[in-house]
């Protein structure tokens, strides 16, 4: 065990008097030590991060084997990385392969594990260099010994170095074994040199695994509060819970489509990383605007419906017009019987059941145009304004029309439930995602979010809104996150007004969408060529929408 605490790392790493190395050689070292140190510094992947640094440390210091361990919050050291090059050894990191050995206690009944080398350096936050295992004292290597007899190998030499962050936690252990004379190949100590510049580049280490934690947990943070905001506008309405969370599933489908593509449109087209990145924070925010969208508007199952559903109201005068009408018959019934007229009555009663029934037919109407639909002929519009030309007598004695302009115009909405000026509410929720995200000081990778999000009600032929952008003037992405919407919305299960169509009946409507200018064309093909819809369906929809999907019959796809 080396204790030199009297002189930093770096006035340690030119101390050559235990040492046969030139002081060209160290000069090299620490030019790699630095080129290591600039890796560490510009990768972003934890797993192949551990590996420059288990590398590299093996590297400079020309250890045969080397293990990386990090400080888990259930006291013990992981193993992350283990390497061993006389025995073609090497597993975790990105190689693919698990390391199935039991983690390493910190601590044994409450007390410090204090005889396993690698938890003393951890626990001591002390630098441990050992000539030789079999000889030394005080600490357990049976675990080696056992490696050693099944493996054939002699673990000789040690050196295990703590890893320390910012706040003085250990967070880490490097182990390194059996460093090699550079000539000869012979199992020797590791130098002092080779300690210092371990310890070295565990310091630089430590400090890039605490920044890559760090910002692993602010993304962490950043995705989940995205998340909740999607989960907060999906509960806020029954009739579109999962649209923030589905939409995101279908624009990265798309995405990985784009990248995926070897002809056509997007075959020299790639995104990276970060723009992937970028489309699915955009594809969970593009509806965060409706959380100013009234709560009676976005609920809005009903075509009557207010704070309640007006349609019961009719029913009521419905009952007040049946018996303003018997009351009249009953009147009739009476004079033709004070005048000696009975023979009129059956014909008069006829009259009377065949109102009734006109009444219970046109209320049943009313009732069913109130659940709202696809389409609205004029001819049913023409009949509520019909059935609004009946009079009723109210409480205070006065004859009022059976429907209120307003019901009428509410009735007669041709498409779903909602009205124009309804509609104009709903549509405002872009204009709101754009303020709400253009207000958020995104980072770099991700300054195109508001564009992204807030361009998912555009068109191609420049008839959509907010600002009425063409196609060109729209980011892929934007088109992206249009097309995946729209989809979404189609096979939707869960709207107030309609069922969720079938595969092959969204494709259809998509097609004449296509063709309409309304989505962008290649983004179409893509998402027909490869399937990207029965993807998203045998995950999201019910088996019954699944149906047989023939692309010939596509309006405007042509494989």
């Amino acid at each position: 065990m080396n204790d030199e605490s009297d002189q930093s790392p770096k006035d340690r790493i030119f101390d050559l008097r235990d040492g046969d190395e030139s002081i060209t050689d160290i000069l090299q070292r620490i030019e790699r030590l630095n080129a290591i140190g600039i890796a560490l510094s510009a990768e972003r992947d934890v797993n192949r991060l551990l590996e420059i640094i288990l590398l590299g440390a093996k590297e400079l210091t020309n250890a045969d084997a080397g293990t990386m361990y990090s400080v888990t919050e259930r006291k013990t050291l992981k193993f992350e990385i283990l390497r061993t090059d006389s025995l073609g050894i090497a597993m975790g990191g990105t190689t693919g392969v698990t390391i199935n050995f039991p983690e390493l206690p910190l601590y044994k009944d409450g007390e410090p594990n204090l005889q396993m080398i690698a938890a003393f350096a951890a626990l001591t936050e002390t630098t441990v260099n050992i000539p030789d295992a079999y000889e030394a004292e005080g600490f357990d290597f049976s675990g080696t010994r056992a490696f050693d007899q099944k493996t054939h190998y002699r673990s000789k030499s040690f050196l295990t170095v703590p890893l320390k962050n910012h706040e003085n936690q250990i967070i880490g252990v490097l182990q390194l074994i059996n460093a090699k004379n550079t000539k000869t190949k012979e199992i020797v100590t590791f130098s002092p040199q080779s300690q210092n510049l371990a310890e070295s580049l565990a310091s630089q280490a430590a400090i890039a695994l605490t920044n890559q934690k760090l910002i692993s947990d602010l993304k962490a943070l950043f995705e989940s509060f995205i998340q909740a905001i999607a989960s907060a506008i999906d509960d806020k309405s029954p009739y579109t819970g999962g649209h923030c969370h589905r939409v995101p599933v279908l624009a990265e489908m798309l995405g990985h489509g784009v990248n995926d593509a070897n002809t056509g449109a997007f075959q020299d087209v790639r995104f990276t990383d970060d723009e992937m990145y970028e489309l699915k924070i955009a594809s969970w925010l593009h509806d965060c605007g409706k959380v100013v969208t009234p709560t009676e508007v976005v609920d809005k199952a009903t075509k009557l419906e207010t704070i309640f559903d007006r349609v019961n109201l009719l029913d009521s005068r419905f009952e007040v017009l049946k018996r303003d009408v018997e009351i009249g018959f009953l009147q009739q019934k009476i004079a033709l019987l004070e005048s000696g007229a009975q023979a009129r009555i059956p014909a008069l009663e006829e009259e009377l059941r065949q109102e009734l029934l006109k009444i219970d037919a046109d209320r049943e109407f009313i009732r069913e145009t109130n659940i709202g639909g696809e389409f609205m002929s004029p001819e049913r519009q023409d009949r509520i304004r019909a059935i609004a030309k009946y009079r009723f007598i109210d409480s205070k004695g006065e004859e009022r029309p059976l429907l209120t302009d307003n019901e009428i115009y509410n009735l007669n909405i041709p498409r779903g439930t909602i009205n124009p000026e309804e509609r104009e509410i709903i549509n405002n929720h872009v204009a709101a995602t754009i303020k709400m995200l253009d207000a958020i000081p995104f980072p770099k990778h991700l300054k195109r979010v508001p564009e992204i999000a807030g361009g998912h009600h555009e068109q191609m032929n420049g008839k959509g809104y907010p600002k009425g952008l063409t196609g060109a003037q729209m980011s892929l992405q934007a088109r992206m996150v249009a097309i995946a919407d729209v989809f979404e919305a189609l096979t939707a299960r869960d709207r107030p007004y309609k069922k969720g169509k079938t595969l092959s009946a969204s494709l259809q409507i998509l097609g004449f969408m296509m063709k309409d200018g309304h989505i962008d064309p290649d983004l179409f093909k893509l998402f027909i060529d490869k399937r990207i819809y029965l993807e998203y369906a045998q995950e999201y929809l019910a088996p019954e929408q699944i149906d047989e999907v023939i692309l010939e019959k596509i309006p405007g796809y042509v494989p």
